[in-house]
């Protein structure tokens, strides 16, 4: 009986995404530096500054993302899927570091606003919103939490490019300067409120919470509808990454079974839980009279 060894090409998408958002911010970045020396604008600086810092964050989860598909081991007997939580831990908090940076830059000017040059801010603004928005598209389509921590990053660089681009155009016509510091301080308030429920989602991932309320009661409720169920305890339901669950469970049964009634409640339990797509399950029954040994 031959093996046949068909790649999926799809699961190496998410690196492919990260990795296509690094090399495109991380060489805006450079962009931004050239061009806020060029226009002597230190709020153009102060971007690619924070930009050079969401190129950290992106290859930092670009890497990690690789790392967490290598096989499990001895060492790792899960492998290393959480390795993509940390990248999404440490995104979260460098992005959550930027933003305060930025509140802190921007708030004092509310006070003693400068006057930016308008020119170079527009020109600056679309190549921003047209890498980054690029970017920010690509990491759309993924579902890991490091894809949507690090898309929070660039959607904050669309964000703020588009604060940059309106002010420009205002600043061509009228005198207000004071307009850059509060469009900051806005959108820097919604992408880290955003951030923060994500930074929460992740945390509770690391301590191994529920992934999903719902789907705990689901499955608990579908196994003792069972035959021969009589019920059920260390009922375990954790996550790897966000997107690969894992369950263990204990099933009392109602009287001994022979090995046909065993093989057949063991087909019955595949059966329900197979629409969960579950990573790793482990079942363990246990007769009437059987005393559980994890008590």
């Amino acid at each position: 009986m031959g093996h046949h060894h068909n790649h999926d090409h799809s699961k190496d998408m998410p690196s492919n995404r990260l990795g296509w958002a690094f090399v495109l911010n991380f060489v805006f970045t450079i962009i931004e530096f050239i061009g806020g020396f060029l226009t002597n604008s230190t709020a153009i600086l102060a971007d690619a500054v924070h930009d050079l810092g969401d190129s950290l964050s992106l290859g930092l989860g670009w890497v990690l993302n690789k790392l967490g598909k290598k096989q499990a081991n001895q060492h790792f007997t899960y492998g290393y899927k959480r390795l993509n939580l940390a990248g999404a831990f440490i995104n979260a908090v460098v992005l959550i570091a930027g933003s305060a940076w930025v509140l802190v830059e921007a708030i004092p000017r509310l006070w003693n606003p400068q006057m930016p040059i308008a020119d170079g801010m527009i020109a600056l603004a679309v190549v921003g919103i047209t890498v980054n928005g690029f970017a920010a598209y690509k990491l759309s389509e993924g579902k890991t939490l490091n894809e949507r921590v690090v898309n929070w990053h660039l959607l904050e660089d669309v964000l703020g490019w588009v604060a940059v681009l309106i002010v420009g155009i205002v600043l061509l016509f009228v005198d207000w300067p004071i307009l850059d510091p509060i469009l900051s301080i806005g959108f820097t308030l919604f992408i880290l409120v955003n951030v923060l429920r994500n930074l929460w989602a992740t945390l509770k991932l690391f301590i191994q919470a529920t992934p999903d309320k719902k789907t705990y009661r689901q499955v608990a409720d579908a196994l003792l509808e069972l035959p021969h169920v009589a019920d059920l305890h260390h009922l375990h339901f954790w996550s790897l990454d966000g997107e690969e669950h894992v369950l263990t469970v204990h099933l009392v049964l109602t009287e001994n079974l022979d090995i046909e009634a065993r093989s057949d409640l063991k087909q019955h339990i595949d059966n329900v839980l197979a629409p969960y797509a579950l990573s790793h399950t482990t079942v363990e029954l246990e007769d009437p009279d059987e005393a559980c040994r994890d008590n």
